[in-house]
């Protein structure tokens, strides 16, 4: 595979996107980790979704 001049270039710019996605991934990953710990500490206390109360009438 020939690249050209440009060979630098192009592989920096590949390498910069993969990095870049591989680092979102991982974020969006690590912080739904953290929301559900969170979301378990609060349940434990008593506090719950407001789509699991009940309806006062």
């Amino acid at each position: 595979m020939n690249l050209g001049a440009h060979a630098d270039f192009i592989v920096a710019a590949y390498a910069v996107a993969i990095a870049l996605t591989v680092a979102l991934i991982a974020w969006v990953a690590l912080d739904y980790r953290a929301q559900r710990r969170i979301l378990l500490e609060l349940e434990q206390q008593g506090i719950t979704r407001r789509s699991q109360r009940e309806e006062k009438p």
